[in-house]
């Protein structure tokens, strides 16, 4: 959530950057908190001076009471209850008009960096890296494979799972419904070792393993920013008002959440596996086949918070952490820097990560690595204790996949194929305990 001292001290500066970030109404929004949090501090204001004036009052009567001048003190008596009359009348409508006012802060988003790009959607997104190698225009990344035999009969991983007998998408909408398969023998095995292999490589960089729980109350959805902007795409539980977290993100970030952390502490690491659900309303076509995007998937997430200073620092080392993973499973890649309309609510600086499937001819996204500033801090009133000034300060917070299991296992599956079976990168193999799909 924006901090009032930042809309206040240079309104201009937070509607340009939401108009960057393609959000509609967005003059009229800030416009409209200014006016509220004006009155609300009038109010304020207001009562502060009243409250100072009421105990002068009760000083008065009680000198008048001691003089025996007990019709004046009755006339002040008249006016303190006048006086108590208002001053609930001005805290009923402070309330209101703080209620109003945190609602219409959680429905405006995240401002973007200046280095973010302008641009409404995907097609306006930078890559900034790549790692596929020259090609001709009717080889696309074709020379990307190391099998140029099986270069023309390439298979989708969604056959290549049931010429293997690796995944079962039917036997998971017998069980569950779409989107929610199920891994079997080797496919079950090669989930398990990527799970393995990307918590081994996070605690090897620093981060803290989390196993935190998957359902999540309704303060913790809006701590990271998920309430109320994505709630039709989170599964609640109606009963208790629980969600299903859609991102290990949500539960490990709110660890912290009315925290003061000491600042010798930061910035804090984290990693976490988790199970992650996602409704995905309005999702069809040849884009969801598969793996390629489901309800239910594996995901390994690290989290940092940090102090401001330190964070864009942060930032970078946890892109090189990703990027360090998918050169590991010697996949190709390649890196873009989102567009202010492309990025998610609560980012203010967002890279994707997309490998390249062989047999689809299509980039798919793996992991999306964003700094929040203090955006979700503010929510979560996570701060951190200057040692230097001994103020408490805002932290920033940070997050990426690290890495999603479901595309991952589908570009390995479709690089990797050759005439005798599906071969399993090196960094892979002492998880997997075999080197080939057969």
């Amino acid at each position: 959530m924006l901090t009032l001292k930042m809309i206040n001290d240079d309104p201009e500066r937070i509607i340009r950057g939401l108009e960057k970030k393609c959000f509609k109404g967005a003059r009229e929004a800030i416009e409209k908190v200014i006016v509220i949090d004006k009155r609300r501090r009038e109010m304020q204001q207001k009562l502060d001076a009243n409250l100072a004036e009421s105990k002068k009052f009760a000083a008065q009567i009680g000198g008048l009471m001691k003089q025996g001048q007990k019709e004046e003190a009755e006339k002040v008596k008249e006016s303190v209850a006048r006086l108590k009359e208002y001053n609930s009348w001005l805290d009923d409508e402070m309330t209101k008009a703080q209620k109003e006012l945190t609602a219409l802060l959680q429905q405006i988003p995240n401002i973007p960096y200046n280095e973010v790009p302008e641009g409404s959607s995907a097609e306006y997104n930078r890559v900034v890296k790549s790692n596929l190698k020259e090609c001709t225009p009717d080889d696309t990344v074709g020379n990307w494979t190391c099998n140029p035999e099986v270069a023309e009969a390439r298979l989708p991983h969604w056959e290549l799972a049931k010429k293997y007998n690796l995944i079962d998408f039917d036997l998971g909408v017998k069980i569950t419904g779409a989107g929610f398969p199920v891994y079997i023998g080797k496919g079950a095995r090669l989930q398990r070792a990527l799970i393995n292999f990307f918590l081994d490589e996070a605690r090897k960089a620093g981060y803290t393993e989390i196993m935190p729980p998957t359902v999540v109350n309704a303060a913790s959805g809006y701590g990271t920013g998920q309430l109320p902007d994505k709630e039709g795409q989170m599964y609640h539980c109606d009963m208790d008002d629980f969600y299903l977290i859609p991102t290990a993100e949500v539960p490990v970030t709110n660890i912290y959440r009315d925290v003061i952390i000491d600042e010798s502490r930061l910035p804090i690491m984290n990693c976490a596996y988790t199970e992650c659900f996602r409704r995905e309303a309005g999702s069809y076509g040849k884009d969801v086949r598969g793996l390629n995007r489901l309800h239910e998937f594996s995901k390994v997430e690290i989290v940092r918070i940090d102090k401001p200073e330190h964070s864009n620092q942060s930032h970078r080392e946890m892109l090189d952490h990703v990027e360090g993973l998918l050169k590991k499973l010697e996949l190709p890649y390649r890196i873009l820097l989102l567009c202010g309309g492309d990025q998610s609510f609560t980012s203010a600086i967002c890279f994707d990560f997309e490998v390249y499937s062989e047999a689809q001819k299509r980039w798919l996204e793996v992991s999306s690595v964003s700094n929040f500033d203090t955006y979700q801090a503010n929510r979560l009133k996570c701060r951190y204790r200057n040692s230097e000034t001994k103020k408490i300060e805002l932290c920033h917070t940070l997050n990426g996949s690290a890495l999603a299991l479901p595309r991952i296992v589908a570009a390995l599956l479709e690089n990797n194929q050759s005439p005798e079976g599906i071969r399993i990168p090196k960094a892979l193999v002492p998880y997997t305990g075999f080197d080939m799909i057969d």
